[in-house]
């Protein structure tokens, strides 16, 4: 074993000794965060049919009743329509009322489509948004120690697949253009909070946070965040607790971000959530690689290189969590 590393690990080590008390104590918190700190009546939950909006909505609804909860959908042109469907069927179970704010004009006023696809077009210049449809992916093996590369996907109108490396002028073009829905997103809830004197409750899990798979001031803009320190294999134990519908949960993740349907591990994280969960807490908590690697079915350098991977994720998104800066 290395030296001065935590032993013990198992593949069963997150999951939830007291699922109980483990929602008791998110929602005491909930309250007393809401009610007693922020002085609101209620909250105010962006649902799209996932499973970590739907947990907190889920969530929410026990911490402050029915009554005193708006889950607000917020499609626009490149959503999916399942995302309506489920968020409707969601709100229903847990009789919360909803509103739906199409945000679309307001993504094309900001030039949101327009800019996404001048970068798609540096890369295919035959790229038409009308017929074709486009994504991002993540290509690189997660335990080498080379940085990952991305790459855009578009999808022809017959169907056909192409993939080209983007460079990173085109990259940040690309992505900086799609965070307009998240910021579009989040004034929308904004909007409706402050007019009922709610909390905006926002819906990351813990690794969105820690590995930066947010937007600044977009979906990483809230008051609260009752889920941000659970891990998403934790979210799915509570979803089905809670009697989160069933094509929620059988649901997989997406970002719902481009035209072209993608999934959160193709585009960032690089692991099934079951993996990622047990590896990224071996990281945060020391674990010996050694262990790590043979419960896990990875050689230690394997081991060693996902760890140092993480590690460079959370510290190149560290600005995103960073408050702003008054040091004048």
């Amino acid at each position: 074993m290395s030296q001065g590393k935590k032993t013990g690990f198992h593949k069963d080590i997150l999951k939830l000794q007291n699922i109980e008390e483990t929602i008791n104590a998110i929602l005491k918190k909930l309250r007393e965060d809401v009610h007693g700190k922020l002085k609101r009546h209620g909250g105010v939950i962006g649902i799209s049919g996932g499973i970590d909006s739907s947990v907190t909505m889920a969530l929410a609804a026990k911490a402050f009743g029915s009554d005193n909860v708006l889950g607000v959908l917020l499609p626009e042109k490149d959503s999916s329509s399942d995302s309506e469907k489920l968020a409707l069927e969601l709100a229903a179970k847990f009789n919360v009322k909803t509103i739906t704010e199409n945000i679309t004009g307001a993504l094309s006023g900001f030039k949101c489509y327009e800019r996404r696809d001048e970068a798609v077009k540096n890369v295919f210049p035959e790229y038409d948004p009308a017929t074709y449809k486009m994504k991002i992916g993540i290509k690189t093996n997660p335990s080498s120690k080379l940085p990952p590369v991305f790459s855009v996907i578009i999808i022809t109108p017959d169907g056909e697949e192409k993939s080209k490396k983007l460079h990173a002028k085109d990259y940040m073009q690309i992505v900086a253009a799609s965070n307009f829905k998240q910021r579009s997103r989040m004034s929308m809830l904004y909007y409706h909070a402050e007019r009922l004197h709610y909390a905006v409750i926002g819906t990351p899990n813990k690794h969105e946070v820690d590995q930066g798979f947010f937007v600044k001031y977009g979906d990483g803009g809230a008051d609260v965040m009752p889920i941000g320190n659970l891990y998403k294999t934790q979210v799915y134990e509570i979803a089905r607790y809670l009697g989160v519908p069933q094509g929620i949960i059988d649901r997989t993740p997406t970002t719902d971000t481009y035209s072209a349907e993608q999934t959160q591990e193709e585009f960032f994280y690089q692991f099934p959530f079951e993996i990622m969960d047990l590896l990224w807490f071996a990281f945060e908590n020391s674990y010996d690689p050694v262990e790590v690697g043979k419960v896990m079915g990875h050689s230690e350098e394997d081991i060693l290189h996902i760890f140092d991977n993480f590690k460079r994720k959370n510290l190149t998104t560290e600005y995103l969590r960073m408050s702003p800066i008054r040091d004048y």
